[in-house]
């Protein structure tokens, strides 16, 4: 079996990056995002069966500006240009890129002037979604222009002949009418791919790939109950069967019954050798003092692998560790293309002196990849269902020391959020809801007859898609109120709630 040939998504500085390889592989086909500064040797490398140059904030004359090896054009394989990248593509072919003063934004009429490849399936004059400053103001030789607009005179254009194809406007975003049906023709007829990246093909390639990773080697797998760590551990059983054993490190850092979940779901249901290691204690020693959100992270990841080692020290000299790293993951932990947000503890958290090689079947996958794997795998919907918990967990919901007394407010908090969240049946319109102890700040408050000076607790809803992005969840009133007065009422040491209305960005959807 041969990996999927990617369509390569160059991230020329866009906030869209990501959306764009997210609309290719909603059209059923593999997406990778790589660096702009790629020499066309290393793109070719990656054997990709398309290239999409994406958008960008700055002018493709600007001192700085990301540029691209203008031999990508010469690969022979199908190129889209979006906004930077159309422009990218006029200037590196011959064209003229202008700063024509007549800027774009938001909703604009499209008028198509020749359908072309791209523009099949619009009507004459559509609404596209522009954020521009220059303006191609001539295409490149050999090009037709397929598309104006009522201030620019190439808003799409194209070389059928030499498969390089270009858009002024966003296809990728929900803005533009038909975004997506640009995007499916770039991908079906421009390159020629069929619509075949699909979970039952995601689970025969990993499996393939897991058996030629590990052999006949034994595995363990980093369980935490949660749907990436559950898909993980499934495909790996898939593939290497009893050479897998399932290790829950039990680091008291959980939501409440979490524990007994994870027995549940995995040694009755599932048949999947599990080990429960019972580490509360020595994870709050390693964290005991500690405030600093990185240092957490790193100590955890640490921690996390020295009871691996143990553990793998009685399991025959297991070679593998299975982890649920997820492509957003790997991003926000920082590359080429991506500044370092947090480093995510399986990710940039772990130590350089690891002993154990990892195994990582879901590191090209965004979350709703992973949940639809989950399902062709047999899991249940209340696993393939579930939102997204930190594999830090509660210690980074905790503005502060991560102590025995602040993990019982947080948790008891975080009880009474998801359950009033389940009773309003909004947990599918919410990506995820949960709640932050800030632990070293304390309130005035008054409780009966006498006052109080206690901490606050934080509530956060957002709804997203991929986590890359998100919008604060609109919470009716009545739910947000007996958030609110349950918590002061029966979460000890609370006196005030308070709810977070950022969204991401600037924020992100963790406070730590």
């Amino acid at each position: 079996m041969t990996d999927p040939r990617p369509v390569l998504v160059v991230d020329l500085g866009a906030q869209y990056a990501q959306l764009i390889a997210r609309r290719v592989r909603e059209a059923h086909v593999y997406s990778e995002i790589v660096a702009h500064d790629l020499s066309a040797a290393e793109l070719a490398a990656k054997r990709p069966a398309g290239i999409i140059l994406s958008g960008g904030p700055l002018s493709v004359y600007e001192e700085g500006s990301p540029q691209v090896d203008p031999g990508l054009f010469e690969l022979g394989v199908p190129v889209l240009g979006i906004c930077y990248g159309h422009q990218l593509m006029a200037k590196d072919l011959g064209g003229e890129v202008a700063a024509t003063g007549d800027r774009e934004y938001g909703g604009t009429q499209l008028h198509v002037q020749a359908p072309g490849t791209l523009l099949q399936d619009l009507p004459a004059t559509d609404t596209v979604w522009m954020s521009h400053g220059d303006a191609v103001t001539r295409a490149p030789e050999g090009f037709r222009v397929t598309a104006t607009t009522d201030r620019i005179p190439v808003a799409a254009m194209e070389d059928r002949e030499r498969g390089l194809f270009a858009v002024q406007f966003h296809p990728e975003v929900s803005h533009t009418s038909h975004g997506q049906a640009v995007m499916k023709r770039f991908l079906y007829d421009g390159c020629g791919l069929l619509p075949d990246w699909t979970p039952t093909n995601i689970v025969d390639e990993q499996v393939h790939r897991i058996r030629e990773q590990v052999g006949d080697a034994q595995v363990l797998c980093a369980l935490s109950g949660g749907v990436d760590s559950a898909v993980a551990a499934l495909l790996v059983h898939r593939a290497v069967s009893d050479q897998l054993t399932c290790v829950f490190v039990d680091h008291g850092l959980n939501r409440e019954g979490e524990p007994d979940q994870v027995e549940e779901t995995f040694a009755r249901h599932f048949h999947v050798p599990l080990v429960h290691v019972k580490a509360e204690d020595r994870f709050l020693a390693k964290l005991a003092g500690v405030t600093d959100p990185e240092v957490k992270r790193k100590a955890i990841g640490e921690e996390f692998i020295r009871v691996f080692e143990e553990v793998a020290r009685d399991h025959a000299g297991a070679r593998f560790l299975v982890q649920g790293t997820l492509y957003p993951d790997v991003i926000e932990s920082g590359s080429k293309t991506a500044a370092n947000i947090k480093s995510h503890h399986n990710v940039g958290g772990l130590p350089e002196d690891m002993d154990l090689e990892l195994v990582e079947p879901l590191r090209d996958l965004f979350k709703d990849e992973v949940r639809a794997v989950g399902a062709e795998l047999g899991l249940p919907e209340e696993i393939t269902q579930r939102q997204p918990f930190p594999g830090p967990g509660l210690a980074v919901r905790i503005v502060g020391e991560v102590n025995a007394t602040n993990l019982a407010k947080v948790r008891g908090a975080d009880h009474i959020v998801r359950e009033e969240i389940r009773r309003a049946g909004l947990e599918r319109e919410t990506w995820q809801a949960f709640c932050v102890l800030l632990a070293d700040v304390a309130s005035v408050g008054v409780m009966g007859d006498g006052r109080t000076y206690e901490n606050p607790i934080v509530v956060r809803a957002v709804t997203s898609e991929d986590a890359m992005t998100a919008d604060w969840a609109r919470l009716p009133d009545d739910v947000l109120d007996t958030i609110a007065s349950r918590i002061v009422r029966e979460v000890p040491g609370v006196n005030r709630v308070a709810y977070d209305i950022t969204s991401k960005p600037p924020g992100t959807i963790e406070w730590e």
